[in-house]
């Protein structure tokens, strides 16, 4: 079994997930893209080989129980996974009027796919000397940066802000659970980046928003568990 340094990416055929994948890469470690759509994961794999990383494609499809197993089946050592797959679901999202099932839709990837990628990998995160789990959220899950007093609201969305609400919940009792184990579990916030997620109307570029992630990736064994960083520091909840 090799003992480099292997990381999983979700959702890294394109924009944050990508350069979150060439930024751990540079570091020499070997990364899996994971991807559902055959032809987006393995441009995306051979891409950043010619960049030099170490790069294979593992078809993931978080919303699914029998893609997500066979995903983790396919690895024979885990180090580090970056949860980062996620959707906005369709606009608009007026809490009165949204459809139900886009805030289904939305909670199924960017909520249960975390759970359900997390849990079926955490057994080999568990014999990493070095096991970490970041999560990429948003600071738009943040209740004090929400709240109708804050001054910055940002957009109505009954479905997107509160599924990483949701997630951010979700990934603090990942903290507390592993509290006495040797996996940090952190979530990052990319901050408002160009990509199609948004309709490219970030002020970031894909780069600026992978470099929170991938320095929780890389955290020393003392570092920080159960916190929720952006590029200035920790984000209140």
């Amino acid at each position: 079994m090799s003992e480099q340094t292997t990381a999983l990416v979700t959702g890294a055929n394109k924009g944050i997930g990508y350069e979150i994948a060439a930024g751990l890469g540079a570091l020499g470690w070997r990364v899996g893209v994971g991807a559902r759509d055959a032809a987006r994961r393995e441009t995306a794999v051979e891409k950043l080989r010619a960049a030099g990383v170490d790069a294979f494609g593992v078809p993931l499809d978080v919303t699914d129980d029998a893609s997500v197993a066979a995903a983790a089946a396919s690895l024979d050592r885990l180090d580090v996974l970056v949860n980062n797959a996620g959707i906005t679901g369709s606009m608009p999202q007026e809490p009165t009027s949204v459809d139900l099932d886009t805030v289904r839709t939305v909670v199924e990837t960017n909520v249960l796919g975390v759970i359900r990628v997390t849990n079926a990998v955490l057994p080999l995160l568990r014999r990493s000397p070095h096991p970490r789990i970041v999560t990429v959220s948003s600071g738009v899950g943040s209740l004090t940066r929400q709240s109708a007093d804050a001054g910055d609201t940002g957009p109505i969305s009954a479905a997107y802000s509160p599924s990483k609400t949701f997630l951010n919940g979700i990934m603090v009792q990942y903290a507390k659970e592993l509290k006495d184990t040797n996996v940090l579990v952190n979530l990052a916030c990319p901050g408002f980046v160009a990509t199609d997620l948004n309709g490219f109307r970030g002020h970031r570029t894909p780069d600026q928003g992978a470099a929170t992630a991938i320095r929780l990736a890389t955290l020393p064994d003392d570092g920080p568990t159960g916190g929720f960083f952006e590029d200035a520091g920790e984000i209140p909840w």
